[in-house]
């Protein structure tokens, strides 16, 4: 598919747009077009105070086209206008030329609770505000009960947050294996093992700078939280290294939540959590993703069902009361009974938070490399996550975050459900950008917040383990970056 635009300078959102009802096709931007390609072209002309809007589509030998004149005398903020008017008319022809029906409408970023907060802040009222992700954002109802059920969960979470705030995460970037689905930047313990032990001597070192300086600008830790990759790949002396020193490091006496990601069954044991729990880790995370063996063979998992619920299990008898577990809607092979049987099999466990996701398909991974193929199961997706949702709130949870990735099954999202009370704060946070989030490790990425002006500023660590390694010094003077944006913008975060 060809995307041609002419007249405007909405290029990436037309892109973003026209994506959506083309899965797994490669759309090329203002490309040269052959005879006979696949065509979707959206312009825009001038005339006076009239803007002409014309939208076409070239498909399987056949022309459709919308098109709409607008006056803008009056319109404020034109351009964000036409962009979305455009949006709306793009949408409405490729659906009735795919058949296919976004859920969330003309919205392409992956924050729809951020924007639905955002209107509230400008003094519109929840009814308005909800009308207008109906009727000019084109988003379904479902999807409106769904931000407004979600955004009032979230304010709650917001709202415990100051000017002085931050949060902490720290990269572990090994996995046992890597799953066909993923696009991150992580190493398989085979071929990486050798570089741990120097990884985690300097993980610890930059712990020990970042807690000086937060400890030196006088800042409130509210969250920490172990992200990767899977942080439990480290054996029994290493989580012992990493999680001393960081209490070493860090005031932990006001922290709200501490989480551990400890998703693979296949690098748990008992001895892991009993570390877990000695070094004041609150909120681990046993991620199934399904609990159908063979689904879990299809993309690339090296362990059972069974094994994730042993250790589940495990983990409840070491004193473990606020356990998440990660869902994945959509992956090859999965049918909609057999996802329907990993929600129940997950209810009768009842862990504190269930977070489902909707398959993001990343060019990056081994499926993203399949094109069309990759989206084979994209027809259940729509009835399973539906599933999931009903069956979670039955059981008394309700979500309480929800974002969205780029090229996920359906343009679905994926959404956080807790029971009352366990909330995944580090989540919100991240998702909000609340707050300054101080990262070390490889691939970190610290984003600091002017708590006033919304501006934020971002420190990379660099990527890969080996580069962390080889450039550690480089990335200890990055580190001087964060106290001198708090010294330049310090009357921002006064209690």
């Amino acid at each position: 598919m060809k995307l041609i635009n002419t007249g405007h300078s909405f290029h990436y959102e037309m892109e973003r747009l026209t994506i959506m009802f083309f899965p797994g096709e490669s759309v090329q931007v203002d490309r040269p077009v052959e005879p006979g390609e696949d065509l979707a072209e959206t312009v825009l002309s001038r005339e006076g105070e009239i803007a002409h809007l014309l939208v076409r589509c070239f498909r399987q030998g056949q022309w459709l086209q919308r098109g709409e004149d607008v006056p803008l005398t009056g319109v404020p903020d034109e351009e964000k206008e036409l962009e979305r008017r455009m949006a709306v008319l793009l949408y409405r022809l490729l659906e009735e030329v795919t058949g296919i029906h976004p859920a969330w409408g003309i919205l392409t970023g992956i924050r729809p609770i951020k924007l639905f907060r955002s209107l509230l802040d400008r003094g519109m009222t929840l009814e308005q505000v909800q009308e207008r992700f109906r009727q000019d954002l084109l988003v379904d109802e479902s999807r409106v009960r769904l931000a407004t059920w979600t955004e009032g969960n979230e304010s709650k979470i917001l709202n415990l947050s100051t000017p002085k705030s931050y949060s902490l995460y720290v990269s572990i970037p090994f996995c046992p294996s890597r799953c066909r689905y993923c696009s991150f930047v992580s190493h398989s313990i085979e071929k990486a093992k050798k570089l741990m032990p120097e990884y985690v001597n300097k993980l610890c070192q930059e712990l020990r700078v970042t807690g000086q300086i937060a400890r030196d600008l006088g800042l409130r830790l509210e969250t920490v939280y172990f992200g990767g990759g899977t942080p439990t790949t480290l054996d029994e002396e290493q989580l012992r290294q990493v999680t001393g020193e960081l209490a070493q490091a860090f005031d932990l006496s006001q922290i709200r939540e501490y989480t551990i990601e400890a998703g693979r069954p296949d690098t748990l044991n008992r001895e892991k959590f009993r570390i877990m729990k000695q070094a004041g880790v609150t909120r681990i995370s046993i991620n199934p993703q399904t609990l159908n063996d063979s689904v879990l063979q299809a993309i690339g998992r090296r362990h059972t069902a069974q094994e994730t619920i042993d250790s589940f299990r495990l983990a409840r008898e070491e004193g473990m009361d606020n356990i998440n577990m990660d869902l994945i809607a959509g992956l090859p092979t999965d049918t909609l009974e057999s996802f329907q049987r990993t929600i129940e099999g997950v209810l009768a466990l009842g862990p504190e938070n269930v977070t489902v996701h909707t398959l993001s398909v990343k060019r990056s991974s081994h499926m993203g490399q399949e094109g069309a193929k990759a989206y084979e199961t994209m027809c259940l997706v729509d009835g399973m996550v539906a599933y999931a949702q009903k069956r979670l709130t039955q059981e008394g949870y309700e979500p309480y975050y929800l974002y969205r990735q780029k090229n996920t099954m359906d343009n679905l999202e994926n959404t956080g459900f807790c029971k009352p009370g366990y909330p995944g704060y580090y989540n919100v946070y991240i998702m909000d950008e609340t707050h300054s989030i101080f990262s070390v490790g490889a691939g970190g990425v610290t984003k600091l917040r002017d708590p006033v002006t919304d501006q934020i500023q971002r420190i990379f660590n660099y990527k890969y383990p080996y580069e962390y390694i080889s450039r550690y010094d480089q990335i200890l003077d990055r580190k001087e970056q964060v106290r001198t944006f708090y010294e330049q913008h310090w009357g921002s975060f006064s209690e």
